[in-house]
């Protein structure tokens, strides 16, 4: 399976604007054995199954995440 080298993940948090974090691939398999990605800075990890489907993974204690709504392949 061919998996993108970015995502875009958009976090609807607001009525007023959604915030969109990209992520790039790693080298790195999740859980579920589907490609990890993460932001620079290495905070927002998530583990993207070739349906799009969105694991997120925390990266520190106590960290929660807000579930993305759409994972959108980066070109």
């Amino acid at each position: 399976m061919e998996y993108p080298e970015s995502y875009e993940l958009v976090f609807n948090e607001s009525a007023v604007a959604d915030d969109v974090v990209v992520v790039r691939r790693t080298d790195r398999a999740g859980p579920g054995g589907c490609p990890i990605y993460e932001d620079d800075t290495g905070i927002v990890r998530a583990e993207i199954s070739e349906h799009g489907d969105v694991r997120m993974l925390a990266t520190g204690g106590h960290q929660a995440h807000a579930f993305p709504v759409t994972a959108r392949a980066r070109r």
